[in-house]
């Protein structure tokens, strides 16, 4: 017999607003800083490297000039989720322009729907940077918003626990200190490209071999490229490195380059390479985990159009047996991780101008966002609603609303008759 029981009803989607955050080192984006700072103003090799101009500073070229931006989603019965990524005054537009109209009076517990509707409707000018970025943060908000509405933690939402504990590696200039904070393993910006010739391999080596002296032979040393090198470059540092047992090399070349990794699998058999970050949605994971010339993937949640699509990639990735190490987003890939059986530990991006020191990934937004001590995070620590993140009340955020000019209007008039039959000669 067909029970009568009815299920209770749930909150809609009220309203939504977006929010900039004035100054730096605060929010999503994680190249927003100080000068100084070891993450803009050291020697990274970048995709602009090979500009003699641009090698200084990567602010110089612009890598932080979108900036963090917010998302706050209110129910109809009050509750708030909220989250942040990057995307500055463009992603804010984008909100309240386009992608607003498929939220308002939306169930939450859609998100499947809902990521489909935004990514189809931007898709003429989207599919990957900015627009997708922009999705992956209402996505986020969404997921708090549910969490916090059902009083459960994420995590709980999207698998339940796979252990007990979440293990770290750290990124940043200084291994050692990494080591010494406890972290599991490190990984270092490589400083020099292919544009800067003979001697800037040779510095890479000496640079790689000294970072190895500091951390002695047993500790996981991994190295980040950020998408700065080409294929015979990799293929000869690969070879010269070959003693100094690098655990893997990340992003060496461009994001839509899927049929050269396989030149340096091919290459280099038994080398580990990784890559992602830059990847958006899972149709361009598709080609990465299809080709098994990657061996582990590095989206990040924040950018690959948020948890509702990072856990298809997931899925798409356990199939093929490749581990999924998240590129940094803080508490919203610790959430992730956990759930996920074939996500082995996750990365802590040293967010500290030195690099040295254990800091919040977004500065002062947050009053209460976990961070890892000594190179782990006990998984009780997320046990709040959603997230689990509450807004530090002097976190410098402005109303998007106060900035955003008046939109074009929605659709052009027609003519009137008269002036149209003029136009085309009709009497």
């Amino acid at each position: 017999m067909a029970s009568k029981t009815k299920v209770a009803a749930f909150p809609k989607i009220k309203e939504i607003k977006t929010f900039i955050i004035q100054g730096v080192g605060s929010g999503g984006d994680y190249h927003n800083v100080k000068g100084g700072h070891w993450l803009i103003d050291s020697k990274i090799a970048t995709p602009m490297s090979g500009y003699e101009d641009y090698r200084k500073s990567r602010t110089s070229w612009g890598i932080n000039v979108l900036g963090s931006f917010c998302v706050e989603i209110e129910a109809t019965d009050g509750t708030k989720g909220f989250a942040t990524g990057f995307g500055g005054p463009p992603a804010c537009w984008l909100v309240a322009e386009h992608f607003k109209r498929f939220l308002i009076g939306a169930d939450p517990r859609d998100t499947n729907q809902l990521f489909e509707m935004m990514y189809r409707a931007s898709m003429f000018y989207g599919r990957k940077g900015l627009p997708v970025a922009v999705i992956s943060v209402i996505d986020l908000a969404i997921w708090d918003l549910l969490g916090k509405i059902r009083n459960e933690p994420v995590y709980k939402m999207i698998g339940g626990a796979t252990r007990e504990r979440l293990w770290f590696y750290c990124t940043g200039p200084e291994p050692a200190s990494a080591k010494e904070a406890g972290f599991t393993g490190a990984k270092v910006a490589l400083p020099f490209s292919p544009g800067e010739g003979p001697q800037g391999m040779r510095k890479n080596i000496e640079y790689l071999k000294q970072k190895r002296s500091e951390v002695g032979p047993d500790f996981p040393l991994r190295v980040d490229c950020y998408m700065s090198l080409n294929v015979p470059y990799t293929v000869e540092l690969v070879e010269k490195c070959k003693d100094l047992d690098i655990d893997w090399w990340e992003e060496c070349l461009s994001p839509d380059d899927f049929d050269e990794q396989a030149l340096l699998k091919r290459a280099h058999p038994t080398v580990k390479f990784t890559t992602g970050e830059h990847e958006y949605s899972r149709y361009g994971f598709r080609k990465l985990i299809e080709g098994r010339n990657i061996d582990i993937i590095q989206p990040d949640v924040m950018w690959v159009g948020g948890m509702t699509e990072l856990l298809k990639v997931s899925a798409m990735a356990a199939a093929y047996d490749i581990p999924v190490v998240p590129h940094a987003s803080g508490p919203y890939s610790y959430h992730f991780v956990v759930s996920q059986s074939n996500c082995p530990f996750q990365e802590y991006l040293a967010n500290s101008p030195d690099g040295k020191s254990v800091l919040p990934v977004f500065g002062n937004l947050f009053t209460n966002e976990p961070i890892p001590t000594k190179g782990y995070l006990d998984i009780t620590e997320l046990d709040k609603p959603g997230f689990g993140l509450e807004i530090n009340p002097s976190a410098p955020l402005i109303d998007a609303a106060g900035i955003l000019n008046p939109a074009p209007r929605k659709s052009l008039e027609p003519p009137p008759q008269e002036e149209s039959g003029k136009a085309t000669g009709v009497a």
